[in-house]
């Protein structure tokens, strides 16, 4: 495209034009001021305009270019404020809204609408656990002191009031922590801060620091305490470290006194039961034994008082044969059974008996053929015995 003429009519033939223009199409950049005359054109048609001609009046082509700006500057405007209308709220988040800074409304997640200049949107994260620390030196109930290092978790439980009712909700909690340690370390004496109270310290800390965030309207809520750790001033720590040290021996102690403790008692009551259970089955078997010697007699004494002597008679020779039995001697009646072979049983079985502690396995097998051998001729004089009597009688 060549440069216009003063009077507006177009030399083709004249690439470089009369007045000294530009090169045309084929050979340069297009005319700048040409391009963004027509795109103002373009534009009034488009909103319902007139567009100026190349060859019009200079001040119709600049009333025509102040409107076309003036559209576009609307547009521009009106895209923004859609723009800024909507919002977008998060799976995390709440937003609280002000609307001349006033509270208006807490918006849920999803996308949301706002007036612009009007409406005022603070996003806050409400699922998200936070921390927070404290550490300090402080007094316990015995005049003691000791450092406290503490972690507070929490998560904001109310989106309006973490944005309304206290200006800086973190320096909130920092000071209602350092109080609530503070109160209850001081209601504490140092063993218990230092040893086996540290657990309970954590939970009663927790109780007074959530209900003073309620009272305070934080919109805090929180999850848990923990007690990192408690020491000794720095000056004395070693002195600690040998009355922890001793009592963990006592510890020590005391659970190995419980453990043998666990391990005898019941191996005592064990044999404690075992005994009693044995004495009432001595007991038992008195009893029966008892009852039986008293049926016995009963009916021995049946007996006797039809028969006094042969049953006198009969509980002699009884009562000689237990005994006589138990004794290594033999008696043998001569003027009734006439000759017998007599034979030194006892003699022999202690002879048997000391071969058997020299010798092998064979000698066991003697000492039993002699005392089967003791056995039957024990039997033959009791029973030969038993014959004389009854033809005495």
């Amino acid at each position: 495209m060549a440069w216009n003429e003063p009077g507006g009519n177009r030399n083709d033939n004249d690439p470089w034009g009369t007045g000294g223009g530009r090169r045309g199409d084929d050979q340069g950049p297009p005319d700048l001021d040409e391009a963004l005359k027509k795109g103002l054109d373009k534009l009034n048609r488009m909103l319902g305009g007139k567009g100026g001609k190349s060859g019009g009046s200079g001040s119709g082509g600049s009333t025509g270019g102040f409107g076309a700006i003036l559209a576009l500057a609307g547009i521009l405007v009106v895209g923004y404020v859609i723009f800024q209308s909507f919002y977008t709220v998060d799976e995390q988040e709440r937003a609280v809204v002000l609307r001349f800074g006033e509270y208006n409304r807490t918006e849920n997640p999803g996308l949301r609408f706002k007036v612009p200049l009007i409406d005022d949107v603070s996003k806050v994260r409400v699922t998200n656990v936070r921390t927070a620390e404290s550490s300090g030196q402080m007094l316990t109930q015995d005049e003691n002191l000791v450092t406290v290092d503490l972690q507070v978790q929490y998560r904001v439980a109310d989106a309006k009031a973490y944005v309304l009712n206290v200006r800086d909700s973190n320096q909130a909690l920092a000071f209602a922590t350092d109080s609530a340690l503070r109160h209850e370390v001081g209601s504490s004496s140092l063993d218990d801060v230092l040893t086996e109270g540290r657990a309970e310290l954590s939970v009663r800390v927790e109780q007074r620091l959530q209900r003073f965030l309620q009272e305070y309207g934080t919109g805090l809520e929180i999850v848990r305490v923990n007690v990192e750790s408690t020491q000794p001033p720095p000056a004395v720590q070693d002195a600690f470290r040998e009355v922890q040290r001793a009592r963990e021996d006592e510890q020590r102690v005391k659970e190995e006194a419980e453990t043998y403790r666990n391990k005898v008692v019941p191996e005592a009551r064990g044999q404690a039961q075992r005994m009693i259970e044995e004495a009432n089955a001595y007991k038992q078997e008195v009893i029966e034994r008892a009852r039986g010697e008293t049926a016995r007699f009963l009916e021995l004494l049946a007996v006797y008082q039809n028969a006094p002597t042969v049953t006198r008679d009969r509980l002699y020779l009884q009562a000689l044969e237990s005994v006589l039995a138990k004794s290594s001697k033999i008696l043998v009646d001569t003027k009734s059974s006439g000759n017998m072979m007599y034979l030194p049983l006892d003699r022999l079985t202690q002879g048997a008996l000391q071969r058997g502690g020299s010798q092998s396995s064979g000698g066991g097998s003697d000492q039993m053929d002699i005392q089967s051998l003791t056995d039957q001729v024990i039997k033959e004089l009791r029973s030969r015995q038993d014959t004389n009597v009854r033809r005495s009688r």
